[in-house]
């Protein structure tokens, strides 16, 4: 098995393979097949070259609010072409109820760049928030921003390393903005940072698939008026300026309903939720892992050995798993008791065959 497998002429394929391999050769035992596939489970080069697993393996997750402003998800688009006027990078901040964006341009961002962001554009436009769900990026791992958050009582929840979807309020804001910016720029690249607040502006007067109304409707309880309406001016810009005791009951009726239409919003969001839950939830094949169970855990493209290009390892380890954080969650050590920084989603990981 082992000269057929690894050998001058093998071609480590898989127990199946070998096992009619073997037996096209002239060779036959009643257990041959398990054999096979358990010694090419066991084998070592071919587990550290495995493709990346795709396919999900625990229950669809996700966060909500139950009122405004309460958690917000963080995240930072960068580097950018350079703009005209030099920032190359934006941290983005949505809120997880109401789906309201605020964001802005840096050249460069540090810890003090985050704290003074939250500060000017979320405590004091918004109020203080119960909860800030991050990446592991430096700037929101650093102490400076820690001991900030708790000085003000917010909870900082991080995702797990290499897995965007944990954050994935932050992504989709991300592509939505990205893909905006792309599509007003066409080839003047540096042009990004005058398009930034119109692309919010349209963003936030533009009603969102999970809530139905817009974000700027559930934050000030009225919708915006945009240039379209200029252009062809709707009753408030012909009616109501002519009445005052009909614009001021108008504008009474819309913040008389603005909560009730909150929780509209809220129950839609929860059966986007349900929905998005169904659809996941069908395709999972559950794979779970114990205290003391080997993994090998997933290589990025970036942590490759240098100058293995395509021909580097997709996992290393192996791996002892030490505690299971949450569903799907874990913490690992190597085989000399140095355990991992930080928690991994089991996304990335996938079971050692010894």
């Amino acid at each position: 098995m082992s000269e057929v497998h690894e050998g001058l002429c093998g071609s480590h394929s898989s127990g199946r393979a070998m096992a009619f391999k073997i037996k096209r050769m002239g060779y036959y035992w009643p257990t041959m097949i398990t054999y096979c596939v358990k010694y090419a489970q066991r084998c070592k080069r071919c587990q550290l070259h495995a493709p990346p697993i795709h396919q999900p393996s625990e229950l669809f997750s996700s966060i909500s609010a139950p009122y405004p402003f309460m958690r917000w998800s963080m995240d930072i688009i960068g580097p950018l072409h350079r703009s005209t006027r030099g920032v190359q990078y934006l941290l983005v901040l949505t809120d997880y109820f109401l789906k309201w964006i605020e964001a802005e341009a840096y050249v460069n961002i540090k810890d003090s760049a985050v704290k003074t962001f939250i500060w000017k554009n979320i405590i004091c436009r918004h109020g203080v928030p119960y909860e800030i769900v991050t990446d592991n990026g430096p700037q929101f791992i650093s102490h400076e921003f820690k001991a900030f958050c708790s000085d003000w009582g917010i909870k900082v929840s991080y995702s797990t390393p290499c897995y965007p979807q944990g954050n994935g309020q932050a992504e989709a804001a991300n592509n939505t903005i990205l893909s905006n910016l792309k599509k007003r720029l066409s080839h003047l690249k540096g042009g990004w940072y005058d398009e930034l607040h119109p692309v919010l502006w349209a963003y936030r007067t533009t009603p969102r698939r999970s809530t139905g109304e817009t974000p700027l409707s559930l934050v000030y309880g009225m919708e915006a008026v945009v240039p379209a309406e200029l252009n062809v001016p709707g009753l408030r810009r012909t009616e109501a300026p002519l009445n005052e005791e009909e614009n001021s009951a108008m504008l009474d009726d819309l913040l008389d309903t603005i909560n009730e239409r909150r929780d509209q919003a809220l129950i839609r969001i929860q059966n986007f939720q349900q929905a998005a839950a169904r659809y996941y939830n069908s395709k999972i094949k559950s794979r779970p892992f114990f205290m003391g169970d080997y993994v090998l855990k997933r290589v990025f493209d970036n942590k490759k050995e240098e100058g293995a290009g395509k021909l580097g390892n997709n996992w290393e380890g192996p791996y002892i798993v030490t505690e299971v954080v949450r569903n799907g969650v874990y913490r690992l050590k190597d085989l000399e008791e140095r355990p991992v920084q930080r928690p991994w989603n089991m996304v990335n990981l996938k079971k050692f065959y010894v």
